[in-house]
């Protein structure tokens, strides 16, 4: 629990001031959506998101986008209403800076800003790829404890990083996934099918490719854990590692090409993102 005194962590978009700007939004869609007799999976298929990113959306923890509500307005039979608040949709998006843990903030914004981004993930799933209720089930095992309110706060901000995808022009993104991750079951059995889904649907995305690293290779380029590589706009490529809850970003340009190099042999050795697509099928027939 909170000790009194103590102030409750703020959201993105509360740092801001524009949270109750999209939570109105979120409740209106809601209403039309429903009023339509569209659930949130025949509605995101309409606009291009999955369930649960319709739902972050009509509960104002996901930012509304402005081609959203155009599509939305007209989809529902707004009658311009939504249309109509684009220009402040617009001002609060530009005001809006992603709020995140104080030594997490440097690499948090250049991975907004990047031209390309790569990762490799050997325990979990990444977190730009976790749906609202993956996110949850990890901030709540984490030892020691965290509270409600930081749990909730810690996946308001996974969320608010996911929007990266919908930048235009969109980043180039790959991943390298061990299989143990499709494996392993976190949140149980509600969540872990609803997670191999999301992979999925982010892995039919053009700009997006997602290849998984069987666990039967007798070799492996690299043992020395997970890590993330981007190339932010007008600089060179940089490698981020996090390690016990220490947090690297590693900026030599030696360190980073050595880096890049084992994710390339990794590439290599992994199932092709078509291979990749059939493997997590397959599992989630399985469950």
């Amino acid at each position: 629990m909170r000790r009194v005194g103590e102030r409750r962590p703020e959201t993105p978009a509360e740092a801001d001031g524009t949270a109750g700007l999209f939570v109105a939004l979120g409740k209106m869609v809601k209403l039309l959506r429903e009023r339509k007799g569209l659930t949130q999976k025949e509605f995101g298929e309409l606009v291009g998101y999955g369930p649960d990113a319709v739902s972050s959306m009509e509960r104002g923890v996901r930012t509304l986008r402005p081609e959203v509500l155009i599509k939305a307005d007209e989809l529902l039979d707004a009658g311009g209403l939504l249309k109509e608040v684009l220009p402040e949709v617009e001002e609060a998006m530009a005001k809006t800076r992603t709020r995140h843990p104080e030594w997490y903030r440097s690499y948090a914004g250049l991975e907004a800003e990047a031209v390309e981004l790569h990762f490799y993930a050997n325990h979990g799933v990444p977190g730009l790829l976790q749906t609202e209720d993956y996110a949850r089930a990890v901030f709540a095992k984490r030892r020691p404890l965290l509270d409600e309110e930081t749990i909730e706060k810690r996946v308001v901000d996974r969320l608010s990083r996911q929007q990266v995808f919908e930048r235009r022009p969109s980043p180039m993104v790959s991943y390298v996934l061990e299989e143990i991750v499709l494996d392993r079951p976190i949140g149980g059995r509600r969540v872990h099918p609803d997670q191999l889904r999301h992979l999925l649907r982010v892995g039919g995305m053009r700009n997006i490719e997602i290849q998984v690293m069987p666990s039967g290779l007798e070799d492996h380029p690299n043992m020395d854990g997970a890590f993330n590589l981007l190339t932010p706009k007008g600089h060179g490529q940089v490698a981020y590692t996090e390690v016990q809850g220490y947090p690297r970003l590693i900026t030599d340009s030696e360190e980073v090409r050595k880096i890049a190099d084992r994710y390339g042999i990794m590439r290599a050795m992994a199932l092709s993102p078509s291979e990749s697509r059939k493997l997590i099928e397959q599992k989630l027939e399985e469950l």
